[in-house]
């Protein structure tokens, strides 16, 4: 079974696809979600989440926000957000 995964940015939809796994930078450490994960509401600090939609893992620079898992669904609302091959290394510091 796959999880429904979206991060939403205020200007675009980062991701918008499934994937068999996902890791979130949340504000009490990194947190993975895995199919069929019980509901969860979370804040997300500043750092990289990890999204795996099939073999390779895909990097994606966020800039705070939140997380809401229910259903198999994952559903990212963050200030900013920027996929692995585009980040602005400048833009997103990660300290």
């Amino acid at each position: 079974m796959t999880l429904t995964v979206r991060v939403i940015a205020p200007d675009k939809t980062v991701w918008d696809s499934t994937a068999q796994e996902v890791i979130l930078p949340s504000i009490t450490g990194q947190l993975g979600i895995l199919s069929n994960h019980a509901p969860l509401l979370t804040a997300l600090d500043t750092g990289v989440m990890q999204v795996r939609p099939e073999k390779e893992w895909v990097p994606i620079a966020l800039m705070g926000g939140f997380a809401e898992v229910d259903n198999n669904e994952v559903t990212i609302l963050v200030n900013g957000a920027s996929g692995g091959d585009s980040i602005d290394k400048v833009r997103f510091v990660l300290t």
